[in-house]
């Protein structure tokens, strides 16, 4: 298939107008009219997701994450970003990228961890202007009251964290949650409007733990772990309407950072 014809499918449910402006979504390496035969999906361009795509035949690398984000003025394998596209490049790999549009997409990333996490009834907890459900976050309610100790356990063991940092149990049990994936501190203020119990996001800063005021708990449970769930849901989107493509979860997606308990 020509690449146009796959990325339009991921630009129906996540439009690139709706990535903000400092983004970079899009196709960053090859042409629209390329043709290609098979796409792995991953949430970074690494040098391991393409040994992987080179190993299983993928010519078209579909991420979360865009490689490149500011102009680059050279190429001589100086960094991994720069050997990464020098390499897909070389041996005509496309890169394309669906970051904050994927995002902020009704049903998109946020709405993904809340179904993972158990969490229902979903509203947007920061609307885009245009709203038609566009925008970032979401928050909505468990079942039922839980302890919000165990709660954060739970979360853990279903998104594989190696830890979560949070701020003080102010609340003793949880029932209304807010997530934003990815790094999300500028929502916590819509988090507290939003009368939620815990807001859950990633990249909190020391001050962020403080931010709440002791009205609702924040959770920092990492970015990658926040926004594992891409891989997923692009797969979805691709398989559901392209039968006859073969599109590929990546096995070899990490996370770069690594805890020590």
């Amino acid at each position: 298939m020509k690449i146009k014809e796959i990325t339009d499918v991921i630009e129906r449910f996540a439009p690139l107008g709706w990535q903000e402006s400092y983004d970079n979504a899009g196709l960053i390496v090859g042409r629209e009219d390329d043709e290609v035969h098979r796409a792995l999906l991953a949430v970074d361009v690494t040098e391991e997701v393409l040994d992987e795509a080179r190993d299983e035949g993928c010519d078209l690398v579909i991420t979360h994450h865009p490689i490149i984000f500011h102009a680059l003025k050279r190429f001589n394998s100086a960094d991994p970003v720069q050997r990464c596209v020098e390499r897909a490049i070389r041996d005509r790999i496309a890169l394309y990228a669906c970051h904050t549009n994927l995002d902020s997409a009704p049903d998109g990333m946020s709405w993904r961890l809340a179904e993972v996490l158990g969490i229902t009834a979903l509203e947007v907890l920061q609307p885009a202007p245009s709203g038609d459900g566009v925008g970032f976050g979401v928050v909505g309610d468990l079942p039922e009251a839980v302890d919000m100790v165990e709660y954060l356990h739970r979360v853990r063991r279903r998104l594989g964290v190696g830890a979560i940092r949070h701020s003080d149990i102010v609340r003793p049990t949880v029932r209304r949650v807010a997530l934003c994936t990815g790094a999300g501190a500028s929502l916590i203020a819509d988090a507290r409007r939003a009368c939620a119990d815990l807001y859950i996001t990633a990249d909190l800063k020391y001050n962020d733990f403080m931010t709440p005021d002791r009205d609702l708990v924040v959770a920092d449970v990492g970015h990658f772990e926040s926004e594992y769930c891409a891989i997923q849901l692009l797969f979805d989107v691709l398989s559901k309407n392209l039968r006859t493509f073969a599109v590929r979860k990546s096995e070899r997606s990490r996370n770069p950072v690594n805890y020590l308990m």
